[in-house]
């Protein structure tokens, strides 16, 4: 019995690795947002700074364990084997939530999984007791009042966190406006010395209570935490003097900003809060399995089903071993991590200074707030001063803005006064969260911080605001749907493994080691067809070979795909394969997806244009117009065919599966003669495959004749029929739009000088 358990807590510990690597990839590296945004060091130096922060971070974690333990439910009411239960339930959860919200691309937070993960499964496993006895309440197992506590401090820290970014970040930029050289050298270092000690209070002086360094005896004979409560004014005079100090002397004799001196202590700040409140998201559960197994383990011959742990209620001090190979894990995972950039990007894109690629689209609630915002904007400027409102106006003109005369590969998504306030009150709140053993979701405190400073800052124009403050509200639907979600599947999976026993834990081990090596050990297939956008974002200018090779791959890819979709939709329509056309339709979705994205993002494109390339640019916005109605055709094709076999119509007769097979070959003869055309920019041969789609074009009108013949038959099929003329009608659609786009690429590789026309 014991080895089974033990195997349980080792399997918890290897679904714990897991958990840190993923959570550090899509959580962890939102403390590097800002230092990135502002540019305020090197890549390598802000990621030393954040590993350095949260590897201190983690050796601080240690008193946010005790919400895994007992800051649920009541553990001294659950033997040990309904513990296990309730520890195995929530890691399998987190481990199939994290995989599928990342599948899906939806926002999640670990801190809020792991707190309704936990509420989920132990309701589940009091639901059962409460039952078998037929006395008791539910409630009377759950730490209703701290639970309470700990789900309004989460949700309550997002608006918080909105509040006071904007306030601080209105205050800041009234006294900094966007010319810095100047306000800085008169007003930086005090600044400074009142962020840095803010981030010193909050940080050292209020999170050491928690920490596991907190009873450690100083000469004196006074504990580390008491010797720190009894000197706090000391400690924070010193500390605003010798930063002022330090920051005056920088900018006189090195000329070292104290803002961005600011933006990396701030870095390291936040990257210790997060390892000291999220860390818990990771090890927490394992290590009250762990602590849970040697109470068992003390009581030789116990009965798990009797053995009651109690244990747990008191204060447990955690292993520092733990906590600093964890926080090693975290920073290796910090470094070698492929996803780190492209999470650190959409924070920067949703808070950056400016126009850009919008990552949400708008709803109704969003507009709504935006045209009350304007309204409320309009009727405050009627009552104050002009001088006022000039003066207001000139303190937050962007226009202004030093940065703006830097080359524009070299300018920040928003200058170092913002990305101070940012990391400052982020890593503040939730350091006051950890050291009131509150767990916050980091994600969702630094995310709403950075809207909050962006929107005081006025990043949010009229043509931006929509689509942001929709950022903002997926931000905190996700909130809800994770914390649904993590509740009721947690619940679901403790009632299975109540109920199946080991056969169940048994299966959910492999389900959860399944997951596991798909996600670290199996190549993901790369699908995406708009690579070029992030190939031109890192061009200061482009010329039009850039542009014509770069749509000459998107072209390629794009026409691969539609032969690739319309022959399995056609197959699948053959053979009634349901998932395979749904399957072809998520492909097509995604597809037209892309070509938008492409298509709104046009203009930062042709910004970089010289003006040589300008008379020829327009080809490109002219391809991009035709693959987008190239995606759209394609969907009229394979979504009637999705719709056809969902609904169980009659299936096609011979005549007409034989005719769309030939029309199937001869779609895959023309895109596979169209793929040669451009990738070898050879558009002499573009009349051999305007033959090749005349001969298609002559089929299809034969097609449909003879199926309009066979509608005079008696029990002809009429659905069937319609969808037949449907597919012929919009592959007629595909291929005119087709070779529209190969013409104008054709022409921006004559603009481009690739090909000459005659040779």
């Amino acid at each position: 019995m014991e080895n089974l358990y033990l195997i349980l807590v080792i399997v918890l510990f290897v679904l714990a690795i897991s958990d840190l690597i993923v959570g550090v990839s899509n959580d962890a590296v939102n403390f590097l947002n800002s230092a990135i945004g502002s540019k305020a060091a090197s890549y390598k130096v802000i990621m030393l700074i954040a590993a350095l922060g949260v590897f201190v971070g983690a050796s601080f974690s240690g008193g946010m364990m005790e919400v895994a333990r007992k800051g649920i439910f009541h553990p001294e009411m659950f033997h040990f084997s309904e513990i296990m239960i309730i520890f195995f339930a929530v890691m399998i959860t987190d481990v199939v939530l994290l995989d599928t919200f990342n599948s899906l691309g939806l926002p999640t937070s670990t801190t809020v999984s792991l707190v309704f993960e936990l509420l989920g499964a132990s309701v589940a496993v009091a639901l059962v007791k409460v039952l078998n006895m037929e006395t008791g309440n539910v409630f009377d197992y759950i730490n209703s009042s701290k639970a309470l506590i700990i789900i309004f401090g989460i949700l309550f820290s997002v608006f918080v966190a909105f509040i006071s970014g904007a306030i601080i970040q209105w205050i800041s930029r009234f006294i900094f406006s966007f010319k810095l050289s100047r306000s800085i050298k008169y007003y930086g270092a005090i600044w400074g010395g009142i962020a840095i000690t803010a981030i010193t209070y909050f940080i050292l002086v209020d999170g050491i209570k928690g920490s596991n360094f907190a009873d450690y005896k100083l000469s004196n004979g006074l504990t580390l935490a008491h010797w720190v409560g009894e000197n706090i004014v000391f400690i924070l005079i010193v500390s605003f003097l010798f930063w002022t100090v330090l920051l005056q002397f920088l900018n006189l004799f090195f000329k070292i900003n104290s803002p961005k001196i600011i933006v990396l202590v701030g870095t390291f700040a936040l990257a210790m809060a997060f390892a000291g409140n999220d860390l818990v998201n990771f090890i927490g559960v394992p290590l009250a399995g762990y602590e849970s197994f040697k109470l068992f383990i003390a009581n030789p011959g116990v009965d798990p089903d009797a053995f009651l742990m109690a244990g747990l209620t008191g204060k447990v001090k955690t292993p520092l071993y733990f906590l600093l190979v964890s926080g090693l894990i975290m920073v290796i995972t910090l470094y070698v991590s492929k996803k780190a950039r492209k999470v650190i990007k959409t924070s920067v894109d949703l808070s950056r200074q400016g126009e850009g690629e919008e990552r949400f689209g708008s709803n109704p609630f969003s507009k709504r707030i935006v045209r009350a915002s304007i309204l409320v904007n309009n009727a405050t400027k009627a009552f104050l001063p002009k001088v006022i409102i000039k003066k207001i106006d000139r303190q937050f003109d962007s226009s202004r803005a030093e940065v703006l005369k830097l080359a524009e590969k070299d300018q920040p998504a928003f200058d170092l006064i913002r990305a101070s306030v940012n990391l400052v009150i982020a890593s503040i709140l939730i350091s006051l969260g950890t050291s009131m053993k509150l767990p916050l979701s980091t994600t969702y405190v630094t995310f709403m911080v950075a809207m909050g400073t962006s929107l005081a800052d006025r990043a949010w124009g009229r043509d931006s605001a929509v689509f942001r403050l929709s950022g903002v509200v997926a931000v905190i639907l996700g909130w809800f749907v994770t914390a649904f979600a993590a509740f009721a599947f947690a619940f679901i999976v403790a009632l299975i493994i109540h109920w199946g026993g080991f056969i169940a834990i048994f299966g959910f081990i492999i389900l959860g080691l399944y997951i596991v090596f798909r996600s670290y050990f199996v190549p993901k297939k790369e699908t995406s067809i708009d690579e070029k956008t992030e190939d031109f974002e890192t061009k200061e200018k482009l010329s039009l070979v850039d542009i014509y090779l770069s749509s000459t791959k998107t072209i390629t890819k794009s026409f691969a795909l539609v032969n690739k979709v319309i022959s399995e939709s056609i197959n699948a329509l053959e053979t009634e394969d349901l998932k395979a056309l749904r399957y072809a339709q998520s492909e097509v979705v995604a597809f037209t997806a892309q070509t938008k994205t492409l298509k709104d993002t046009i203009q930062f494109v042709m910004r970089k244009l010289d003006d040589k390339t300008v008379p020829y640019a327009h080809f490109y916005s002219q391809s991009l117009d035709f693959l987008r109605e190239v995606a759209r055709a394609t969907s009229y094709i394979v979504n009637p065919c999705l719709v056809h076999i969902d609904n169980n119509h009659k299936s096609m007769d011979e005549f007409q599966m034989n005719d769309l097979i030939q029309l199937q070959h001869g779609l895959n003869d023309f895109y596979t003669e169209a793929e040669r055309l451009i990738l070898k920019s050879d558009y002499v041969g573009i009349g051999k495959l305007l033959s090749i789609e005349i001969k298609l074009r002559a089929d299809i009108d034969s097609y449909v004749k003879d199926q309009i013949r066979r509608l005079t038959k008696p029990n002809s099929g009429k659905r069937n029929a319609k969808l037949f003329l449907d597919i012929l009608s919009e592959t007629k659609t595909l291929l005119l739009h087709s070779i529209n786009l190969i013409k104008a690429q054709r022409d921006l590789a004559i603009g481009a000088k690739i090909y000459k026309p005659g040779k």
